[in-house]
């Protein structure tokens, strides 16, 4: 954690705070670092570190350890205005589960992965989680593995199956934002100052996940985190929602559990989902990084594992 912490972190924590400051940012402009926030690099005397081209770029030289950090963490960092930003996150085994079979999934992943979902939530405006997830894992969804503001919590719980009793509807660490199917009402007993409640309509009996992304971004909530679980990210795969994926793969054999992406599979391979990944060593684990937007051939992208932390 050193390294990303105490160098790159400060660097990426300082872009993210430009691009909630709300003004637009021209394209070529160039800026500087002092150490605690971005500087327009107007002189000689301010060394330019990172310029701004319809999104962010590094200036650094290959050489500065802080660059594989940007390079992981800048393209989830597009200046407003701008098109929000759906990321999904998702840790699994060798052999694509996400969990035991009994549940159990403290922790799938090493502690390094765990700091990079955390740096992720800094970086949201709001993380989405299914009430499945709530049930088994019982979450803080917040951001106290690193220096950065906590997300909205947005559960979804469309039958209204979890109990007040869930951390997330009690700690009051950060807003909490509980997503029911409309039509489903709302007992006095799940009623709490704590907890935001929002309808949305359903499509075959699910949530209708693109009126909920409208309404998260009504709310000013532009890049939006899905942390999960399995079911949760796959349905807005299989809806073709989100934008960017962050994959991590724990080198450990469940066996038998529950699976991480599920969605319906294509005739051909040829037809499969397959998106160019960018690759990264999180301790012991692997992460792929993958643009689900891009027509690049993922054959196209240099096999280069580089190490963050």
């Amino acid at each position: 954690m050193t390294n990303l912490y105490e160098q790159a972190w400060p660097l990426i924590r300082a872009v993210a705070a430009a691009n909630r400051a709300g003004d637009q940012i021209e394209n070529g402009a160039l800026f500087a670092f002092d150490g605690e926030k971005l500087t327009p690099a107007a002189t000689r005397a301010a060394r330019p570190i990172l310029r701004y081209d319809q999104g962010w770029r590094s200036l650094l030289d290959a050489s500065d350890e802080r660059q594989v950090c940007l390079d992981m963490y800048l393209p989830l960092l597009a200046a407003r205005p701008a098109p929000p930003l759906v990321l999904a996150q998702l840790g699994q085994s060798l052999d694509g589960f996400i969990a035991t079979a009994s549940g159990h999934s403290h922790f799938v992943t090493g502690p390094t992965s765990i700091v990079h979902l955390h740096c992720l939530r800094a970086l949201s405006d709001c993380v989405i989680v299914g009430a499945g997830t709530v049930a088994a894992d019982n979450p803080r969804l917040t951001t106290r593995l690193v220096d950065g503001p906590n997300p909205v919590r947005v559960v979804l719980d469309p039958k209204l199956r979890l109990p007040l009793t869930r951390g997330v509807f009690r700690d009051g660490e950060a807003p909490t934002l509980r997503v029911r199917a409309r039509g489903v009402p709302l007992p006095s007993e799940l009623e709490s100052a704590n907890v935001q409640e929002l309808e949305v309509a359903t499509l075959g009996g699910q949530l209708d996940l693109p009126a909920l992304l409208g309404e998260l971004r009504s709310r000013g909530l532009r890049t939006i985190l899905v942390e999960g679980g399995g079911v949760t990210v796959s349905a807005f795969l299989a809806a073709g929602l989100i934008d960017r994926m962050h994959i991590v793969v724990a080198p450990f054999v469940i066996g038998e559990g529950r699976p991480g992406l599920r969605i319906p599979s294509a005739a051909q391979l040829q037809d499969c989902v397959r998106p160019p990944p960018r690759v990264y060593a999180l301790g012991g684990d692997i992460l792929f990084d993958c643009d689900m937007r891009s027509h690049s051939a993922a054959e196209s992208v240099a096999p280069i594992i580089r190490r963050v932390l």
